[in-house]
C-alpha cells in the first residue's frame, strides 16, 4: 500500500472512530497530516494553533504523534495545575463516571455539596465570611456570574437600580462572552463585536487614584485581576489591592477578583489576593480547578451571597457530579502533595532564570509571581522565539508580540524548570544569531 492510499484508508478510520481515538493505526505523519487538515477543514478558525498533534500527557509533558517529548509551560493555559492526567485525578473520574455523569440542579449531588464545603472552608481561611457557591463551566461563566450577582445585590437587595456601572482595568481579560467582554479593558478583544452591553468603565491599572475617581454612586462593583494574565503577566501592587479593597466598601460597592488563573495556589498561595491581606467579595474560580475538565466557579461571601435567588441564575452543566468530582481530587492533590507551598519557591526558581536570561540578551524584564511568570522581550519578536522553543522541546505561549507566558503545572520539578530554562536560553540563542 502507497502513502496516497495509506492516506485515503486513515482518512476514512479517522472519519469513523473520530480524530484522536487511540485505536486508528497509521503511519504517524499521515495521521499527523489529516488530524490537522481535518481540523482545518471542519471547525471554525477561532484559534492559531501550534503544528503540533499532542496525544499523551503525563505530569509536565505531552507527547505528540510523532511520539517527541515536550515540557508543557503552557500548561492548558493554567488548567494543568496538578499536571496531565494526575492518576488521582484519573481514578476519580473514572469511578464517577460508573456511578453518575450528570443530573439536574433541581436535585442534590454528593460531588457538589462537598467540593461547595471545600471551597468555602478555604475562602473562610482566606477571611471570607459565609461564603457560598456558584458552579459554572468555565472562567467566562463565572464572570458572568460575578457580574450579574453584582448588579442584581445593588438592585434589588440593597434598593439600589442606579448602581449597575462595572468597574474594570486596562489591560485586563475576564472572558470572551459579552458580558465578559464588556468587562475586558482591551481594544482588540472588543472592537469586532460591539455594540457591547452598557454600563462598564475602564482605568489604568495599578493606579488607585484613577480608581477612587471613577468609582461613583452609580458603581454596583470593581472587578480586578490580582495578576494580569493575558495583559502580559503584570501583578498588581499590594497596595493597590488594598485601596481597591477600601474604596468599594467606603462608597458602597463589591469588590470581585478574577482569580481564573492566580487561583487555587498557582501564585504561592490558595488565592493570590491573600498575599495583599484583604477580603473581597466574589472570587471568580476555573481553569485548574477540574485537573482538565471544565468547571468554574463563583464564591460569594456575605452579605454580597444575598444577590441571588432561586431563578435569578443557572447552568444546566454547573456543578455536574463528573467535574466536581475531579475538582475535588485536584484539591486532594493540592493539598496532599503541599503544591501551593512549593510554587513559590519553584517560581522564584524559575523567575531568576528567565531573569539572568533576560540580562544575558538584553531582554526587556521578567515579571510574575509563583508559577505564572512572563519574559518580556522589548521587540515583537514573541512568535518567532515561541515557533524556535518549540523545536527546542519547551512549549510556551505568546500574550503579546513582545511577550512569553510561562504557566507550568504546580508539580513541575526542579530539575524540569533548569531544563525548560535551558531549551528557551537555546532558542533565544538561535533567535539572536538570526538577526
Amino acid at each position: 500500500m502507497d502513502a496516497e492510499e495509506r492516506k485515503g484508508t486513515f482518512a476514512q478510520e479517522l472519519t469513523d472512530a473520530g480524530a484522536g481515538d487511540a485505536s486508528i493505526s497509521a503511519d504517524s505523519s499521515v495521521r499527523e497530516l489529516l488530524v490537522r487538515t481535518m481540523s482545518d477543514q471542519y471547525l471554525l478558525p477561532t484559534y492559531t494553533r501550534q503544528p503540533l498533534v499532542l496525544v499523551r500527557g503525563e505530569g509536565a509533558q505531552v507527547w505528540d504523534v510523532n511520539g517527541r517529548v515536550y515540557l508543557d509551560f503552557v500548561g492548558g493555559i493554567a488548567v494543568a495545575l496538578v499536571g496531565h492526567c494526575h492518576p488521582q485525578v484519573v481514578s476519580a473520574v473514572q469511578q464517577q463516571a460508573a456511578e453518575l455523569i450528570h443530573t439536574s440542579n433541581l436535585f442534590y449531588t454528593e460531588p457538589a455539596a462537598r467540593l461547595a464545603a471545600r471551597l468555602a472552608q478555604q475562602a473562610q481561611r482566606a477571611g471570607l465570611k459565609q461564603p457560598r457557591l456558584f458552579f459554572a463551566n468555565s472562567g467566562t461563566e463565572a464572570v458572568e456570574a460575578a457580574l450579574k450577582l453584582a448588579r442584581r445585590f445593588a438592585a434589588v437587595v440593597k434598593g439600589e437600580p442606579g448602581r449597575y456601572e462595572i468597574i474594570s482595568a486596562l489591560g485586563s481579560f475576564h472572558g470572551r462572552t459579552m458580558g465578559a467582554l464588556a468587562a475586558t479593558g482591551q481594544e482588540k478583544y472588543q472592537r469586532d463585536f460591539r455594540p457591547l452591553p452598557e454600563g462598564f468603565r475602564y482605568v489604568p491599572y495599578n493606579d488607585a487614584a484613577a480608581l477612587g475617581r471613577a468609582i461613583s454612586e452609580k458603581t454596583a462593583a470593581v472587578i480586578l485581576e490580582a495578576v494580569q494574565g493575558e495583559g502580559g503577566v503584570r501583578p498588581a501592587d499590594p497596595g493597590y489591592l488594598q485601596a481597591a479593597r477600601r474604596l468599594t466598601r467606603e462608597r458602597g460597592a463589591l469588590l470581585i477578583l478574577d482569580e481564573v488563573q492566580t487561583g487555587l495556589g498557582r501564585t504561592g498561595s490558595f488565592f493570590a489576593f491573600e498575599q495583599a491581606g484583604i477580603q473581597p467579595d466574589l472570587i471568580c474560580l476555573a481553569k485548574g480547578l477540574g485537573g482538565g475538565l471544565p468547571i468554574g466557579a463563583l464564591i460569594a461571601a456575605a452579605p454580597a451571597s444575598q444577590g441571588f435567588a432561586p431563578g435569578s441564575h443557572a447552568s444546566t452543566f454547573g456543578g455536574n457530579p463528573l467535574a466536581c468530582r475531579a475538582a475535588l481530587a485536584v484539591l486532594d492533590v493540592l493539598e496532599q502533595e503541599q503544591l501551593v507551598k512549593a510554587a513559590q519557591a519553584k517560581g522564584e526558581r524559575l523567575y531568576q532564570g528567565l531573569a539572568a536570561l533576560a540580562q544575558r540578551f538584553g531582554l526587556a524584564q521578567a515579571r510574575g509571581v509563583g508559577l505564572m511568570q512572563a519574559l518580556d522581550l522589548g521587540t515583537e519578536a514573541a512568535a518567532q522565539v515561541v515557533d524556535l522553543a518549540r523545536e527546542e522541546g519547551l512549549l510556551v505561549n505568546a500574550v503579546s508580540p513582545t511577550t512569553l507566558r510561562l504557566l507550568p503545572p504546580l508539580v513541575t520539578s526542579s530539575e524540569q524548570i533548569q531544563e525548560a530554562l535551558g531549551a528557551l536560553e537555546r532558542a533565544l540563542t538561535r533567535w539572536r544569531s538570526s538577526l
